[in-house]
């Protein structure tokens, strides 16, 4: 019965912590760029975006895809550096765990 116990109050600590890191990947900020970094991406890492900066050279009529291009893909670098800290956060978290490799969280 006792180990039912301690293991509840590793359940509540981790849903605590859980908790908590959630509320920091709100705070933190990943910037993404593409073109050599004449288009820039500002976002949390919860995935929203905040800023989105455009070298005035890039405003071209001629050349409006090339530029959605660019931003796309300032968002997706961004995107990937936003669930990479997310990863770190948690892996932070669930170190001493038993868990699966390779097993996410939140599942």
């Amino acid at each position: 019965m006792r180990d039912i116990m301690g293991i509840m109050k590793q359940a509540q600590a981790m849903q605590e912590k859980m908790a908590g890191i959630q509320a920091e990947l709100d705070t933190v900020e990943v910037s993404g760029a593409s073109g050599g970094g004449s288009v820039r991406v500002t976002m949390t890492a919860k995935g929203l975006v905040k800023a989105v900066a455009i070298d005035p050279s890039l405003m071209v009529a001629d050349e409006r895809e090339i530029l959605e291009d660019l931003v796309l893909a300032a968002v997706n670098d961004a995107r990937g550096k936003a669930e990479q800290a997310a990863q770190e956060r948690m892996a932070e978290m669930t170190k001493g765990l038993p868990l699966p490799p390779g097993m996410k969280l939140p599942f």
